[in-house]
C-alpha cells in the first residue's frame, strides 16, 4: 500500500478523504497549506501527492511545481472545484496525472489512485527494464550439485528478512542470480531489482548513477537524472564489484545505508529511499582494508551474512547441465537446432579447469554453436584444443594440444567475426581472449586485408 500525501485547507473534507484512503489500506500524511505540503513532501518518502488547486501560503500549482522538481516520477492528482476547471486542465498539462472534480466522489477517487500508483510502477519497470537489457542472458540456476543446493538454502534463508548480503566468490560463478534469488525469496520481491557494475561505470559517474544528478550539476548534465537507488525504492539493489569503488564513493554509500536518505550530485534536498543491498566482490576485502583501499566501517556494514558462491571446479557434476542448458539457449538464438555434443567435447569440457567459470563454459558454447558446421560440436569448436600461442601482450587463446595448427586458429577467428558481422568486442569476448590479442591475430593472419 502507499504512503499519499493530502494537501486540504478544508478539515472535514481532509479527515473523510483520508478515512476513505486509510480504509484502502494507504497511509495518509495531511498537510493543511501548500507550503507545509511541500515541507512535508520533502521531509518523508510519499508514493502520490493528492492536492487541492485553492490552497493558503502556496497554490496547488506551486506544489505540482515542487513536487515535479524533486521527483518527476510522483504522480500528482489535483482536485478542483467547478469555477476552476480550466486551471485543472493546465495543471494536467504541467504534469499532473489527473483531476478530480469537487465534491470528491470516494470511489472515483480510490479509481484514480489506483491507476495513479500503477502508471508510477509501469514507468519504474520500464526503467528498469532497459537497464536489464544489457544484463547477462543466464537468467536462471541450472545445476544439483550439494554445494549448489546447499549455498541456495542458505541465500533463501537470509532472503526473508533485511540483513544485508555480501556474495564472495570468483568472477562468472552467478553472484546475480544468486542476489536475484535473495530478491524473489524476500518480502520485497513485488519491488524492483536493480543491479549496478561499480567496476564497469567510471568513478566520477558512478555517484550520479546511484543516487542520480540535478541538472546542471556537471557539463552534461542537461535534466534531472533519477539514480538507482531511488529506482529501487521497496527493492533491492545489487552492487556488484563493490571492491572496485572509489573510498570517496563509499563514505556516501555508508551514510545511506546507516540513514536511507542520500542527496542527487548537485541536489539540496535530501532523497529517501527504502532499499536492501546486496553487495558483492571477487576481491579479498579484508585485505583492502588492511591496505587502506575499502572502509572498514563499510565492510562490517556490508558483511553482516557473507555468502560464498562456489567455482564451477567444485561443482563439476553440474557441467553436463550447464552445457545442455546454454546449448539449447544458442541453438535457439543462432538458428541451429539439432546440434549435439560429441562425448569427446563433453569429456574435455568436464577436465577443464575453467578458471573463468560459468561465464567462460556460457561463451565456450556459444562459440562452439557458431563454429559447428555439421550436427556435432567436437572438442575443436568449443576450443579447448586451440593452439596457445604467447602474443605480445600476454594473452592467448583457450588452453590446447599443440597439435592444432594456426590454419585451425585463423579459421576459427574468420568464423566468429563473420557470425558477428565484424563486431571485434564481441568477437573477442567469443573467442576469450582479450580486443589486443585479437586485434594481435587479425593481423597475423593477414585477415584485416580481406
Amino acid at each position: 500500500m502507499a504512503t499519499i500525501l493530502l494537501i486540504e485547507d478544508n478539515e472535514r473534507m481532509a479527515r473523510v478523504l483520508a478515512q476513505h484512503m486509510e480504509m484502502e489500506g494507504h497511509t495518509v500524511v495531511l498537510a493543511a497549506d501548500g507550503e507545509k505540503g511541500i515541507e512535508e513532501f520533502r521531509r518523508q518518502k510519499v508514493d502520490l501527492v493528492l492536492t487541492d488547486l485553492k490552497l493558503p501560503a502556496k497554490s496547488g500549482l506551486e506544489v505540482l511545481q515542487a513536487v515535479k522538481d524533486e521527483n518527476p516520477m510522483i504522480p500528482v492528482v489535483v482536485m478542483t472545484a467547478h469555477g476552476t476547471i480550466e486551471t485543472a486542465v493546465k495543471a494536467v498539462k504541467e504534469g499532473a496525472f489527473d483531476f478530480l472534480q469537487k465534491p470528491v466522489d470516494p470511489d472515483h477517487l480510490i479509481l484514480i489512485i489506483g491507476k495513479a500508483l500503477e502508471a508510477r510502477q509501469l514507468v519504474t519497470e520500464n526503467l528498469i527494464l532497459k537497464e536489464e537489457l544489457s544484463q547477462t542472458k543466464y537468467a536462471k540456476m541450472v545445476g544439483q550439485s550439494r554445494a549448489l543446493l546447499d549455498t541456495q538454502e542458505k541465500a533463501k534463508k537470509v532472503a526473508v528478512g533485511t540483513t544485508t548480503v555480501l556474495l564472495l566468490g570468483e568472477s562468472g560463478t552467478g553472484k546475480e542470480l544468486f542476489a536475484r534469488m535473495i530478491h524473489d525469496f524476500s518480502p520485497r520481491k513485488n519491488g524492483p531489482f536493480v543491479a549496478i557494475n561499480c567496476a564497469a561505470i567510471p568513478r566520477e559517474l558512478l555517484e550520479s548513477e546511484l543516487f542520480g544528478h540535478e541538472r546542471g550539476s556537471f557539463t552534461g548534465a542537461t535534466g534531472r537524472k533519477i539514480g538507482k537507488f531511488e529506482l529501487a525504492d521497496k527493492g533491492t539493489v545489487f552492487l556488484d564489484e563493490i571492491g572496485d569503488m572509489d573510498m570517496g564513493l563509499q563514505a556516501k554509500l555508508l551514510r545511506v545505508l546507516e540513514g536511507e536518505r542520500f542527496m542527487r550530485v548537485g541536489g539540496t534536498s535530501p532523497v529517501k529511499a527504502d532499499v536492501r543491498v546486496v553487495a558483492a566482490t571477487n576481491k579479498d576485502l579484508l585485505a583492502a582494508v588492511a591496505n587502506r583501499a575499502f572502509r572498514e566501517d563499510l565492510y562490517y556494514r556490508l558483511n553482516v551474512f557473507p555468502l560464498v558462491i562456489p567455482p564451477l571446479h567444485d561443482r563439476r557434476e553440474d557441467i553436463p547441465l550447464l552445457v545442455e542448458h546454454f546449448l539449447a539457449m544458442y541453438s535457439r538464438e543462432l538458428k541451429r537446432e539439432g546440434l549435439t555434443v560429441s562425448s569427446e567435447a563433453m569429456e574435455a569440457m568436464k577436465k577443464h579447469p575453467w578458471t573463468g567459470n560459468i561465464r567462460e563454459l556460457q561463451n565456450s558454447i556459444e562459440r562452439a554453436v557458431i563454429l559447428c558446421d555439421g550436427r556435432e560440436i567436437l572438442p575443436d569448436h568449443i576450443g579447448l584444443r586451440v593452439l596457445a600461442r604467447p602474443v605480445p601482450d600476454g594473452g592467448s587463446l583457450q588452453e590446447a594440444s599443440s597439435a592444432a595448427s594456426r590454419a585451425v586458429e585463423a579459421r576459427m577467428i574468420e568464423k566468429v567475426l563473420r557470425e558477428t558481422g565484424g563486431n571485434k568486442t564481441k568477437a573477442a569476448e567469443i573467442l576469450q581472449v582479450s580486443y589486443k590479442t585479437l586485434l594481435t591475430k587479425i593481423k597475423d593472419y593477414g585477415l584485416d586485408k580481406e
